[in-house]
């Protein structure tokens, strides 16, 4: 069972050594993919402690992106901080 992960605790995320965000409703610790990341840091940075779903997909990202992502993902925003979610 995944993690439920409250949106006042990702907001805590903010700062280089902590980075999560929130992409259709899961949660990523994408901290240690800040230097790895193809579009920079700051990408990643802009959207740390918060949602980050239409950022990513307005990229544009590879379905190889999307597997990748798989494995930052720490848990799952809870019901009632969720948003509608854009579909993939």
């Amino acid at each position: 069972m995944a993690r439920v992960i409250s949106l006042e605790e990702v907001k805590k995320h903010r700062r280089k050594s902590s980075v999560w965000i929130i992409i259709h409703n899961d949660i990523y610790d994408v901290s240690k993919f800040l230097e790895e990341h193809p579009g920079g840091e700051d990408a990643l940075m802009d959207y740390a402690g918060k949602d980050g779903t239409q950022g990513f997909e307005d990229v544009g990202h590879s379905d190889d992106a999307r597997e990748l992502l798989k494995k930052f993902k720490i848990g799952t925003l809870s019901p009632e901080d969720r948003t509608k979610d854009i579909t993939p």
